[in-house]
């Protein structure tokens, strides 16, 4: 029997050690690497909850729920294909040019999004039920998408249009009539939203816009239609006024709607219903909000068959203003739109571009209170806009078809929806003084 010496004896305890040791690192490793592997209810439902819940519910407009890992988890591939090519969350502003903080940015950060993609690689794996966090609550049905900011359960005052049948088969029909608001006494608006009545309504509503009438004492009205108060197209939320700026309604005051509907391959009976919210009584915002219709064309355009057409247009800002939001109008062919700023100066800024437009989205952009563009008197809006009518656009019916001006979807349209807060040169002023006095805390933080 071999007798060990107290050498060997230490030589076999660190070996023994080191094997031991060598036998947990593949363990610890593997622990390690479990512990970043992403899991549903601890990275994944958070992320589904602030930025895709909205829509991706039970009886809402999206077409599957994504609240439940069962109901997630059948959809992995598709949910990495759409977040990893950025389109869903909706959001189509060019990442690399002009504003980039926006007051209702949906779209998900680098981080979410690497997240989502090493989730599914991963096999899209549940995680502990223990992490899964509070459901969240949303109102029954479509709800509205403001009243909860208010305090509320609806709209201070509910307007709607008339019951509309779309038949199965049908070329598209606008409504244009009108309905009064009600109204007993002048009362500022803090947000509007207008929405079709029921999900189904979404399927053949193209978009809605409620223009206001009424007589304002010292106001000359401009020929023609009246003014834009709300207008609504698939995938619009809302508006929501800044602090202390609102649209004004007056007693006798009417809408006249101008609602397309397409067919949809059923029939289907439908109303729009505008939601208005006040400010209390008494409170009178400083500033007023102007929805304006900025056009790259108006009334012309020629896109010719298997071709990439673009368009410019020019409007000039009668006060000085600030932009409060921008959102992209055209069709099935429209591919990008931009919106730049050429000051009195000659100087251009690119404020916003569009640049993966798609028409079941039309997504209004509405600037951060501290980058709302503040521009002066006598700056020119440009708006350039391009169609893209090849085989390469994949919502284009026919490559082949010249397309002109038009309200019908097969037409093209070419114009931007801004919100734009006029404002006399004092007040210009101190808004601008009050950016530089932020601008200057922000830089020393």
């Amino acid at each position: 029997m071999m007798r060990l010496t107290d050498g060997h004896a230490r030589n076999l305890a660190v070996g023994a050690w080191a094997l031991s040791a060598a036998l947990m690192l593949p363990a610890a490793a593997a622990a390690a690497d479990a512990a970043k592997t992403p899991t549903f209810t601890r990275d994944i439902a958070p992320i589904f909850q602030e930025k895709c819940e909205a829509c991706h519910r039970p009886d809402s407009i999206a077409p599957m729920s994504l609240m439940t890992y069962a109901e997630a988890r059948p959809w992995a591939r598709s949910i990495k294909a759409r977040v990893g090519d950025r389109q869903m969350p909706p959001w189509q502003i060019d990442r690399t040019v002009g504003i980039q903080k926006f007051k209702n940015d949906r779209s998900l950060t680098d981080d979410q999004v690497e997240a989502i993609v090493r989730w599914v690689d991963a096999g899209a794996p549940q995680g502990d039920p223990k992490d899964m966090p509070a459901a969240k609550h949303w109102p029954d049905g479509q709800g509205w998408n403001f009243a909860a900011l208010f305090g509320q359960k609806e709209p201070d005052l509910i307007i709607k249009s008339y019951d509309f049948t779309m038949p199965a088969v049908s070329q598209d029909v606008w409504d244009k009539r009108i309905t009064p608001s009600g109204i007993t006494e002048p009362r500022w608006v803090r947000a509007i939203e207008i929405r079709p009545e029921t999900l189904k309504g979404r399927k053949i509503t193209h978009h809605a816009i409620a223009y206001l009438e009424q007589t304002e004492p010292g106001v000359v009205a401009a020929p023609g239609l009246p003014a834009p108060f709300m207008e609504w197209a698939v995938g619009k939320q809302g508006e929501m006024m800044r602090p202390d700026t609102g649209k004004l309604l007056l007693p006798g005051s009417k809408f006249h709607w101008d609602i397309h509907y397409s067919q949809a391959g059923e029939e289907i009976t439908n109303k729009v219903e505008m939601g208005i919210y006040f400010y209390p009584k008494g409170q009178e915002p400083k500033y007023r909000t102007a929805l304006s219709l900025v056009p790259a064309a108006l009334g012309t355009l020629d896109i010719r068959p298997n071709a990439v057409a673009v368009e410019e247009g020019f409007t000039t800002l009668r006060e000085a203003a600030r932009i409060e939001s921008f959102q992209a109008h055209m069709h099935l062919r429209g591919k990008a739109m931009m919106l730049e700023a050429i000051l009195p100066s000659g100087q251009k800024q690119v404020i916003s571009l569009v640049s993966d437009f798609n028409f079941n989205w039309m997504t209004t952009y509405v600037y951060a209170d501290d980058v709302a563009p503040l521009l002066p008197k006598g700056t020119i809006l440009k708006v350039t806009a391009w169609h893209d009518n090849t085989s390469a656009k994949k919502s284009n019916p026919d490559p082949n078809q010249w397309v002109g001006w038009g309200d019908r979807t097969v037409d093209e349209m070419a114009h931007a929806w801004i919100n734009i807060v006029y404002m006399k040169d004092d007040d210009f002023k101190i808004e601008q003084d009050k950016r530089r006095a932020t601008e200057k805390t922000t830089l020393q933080q």
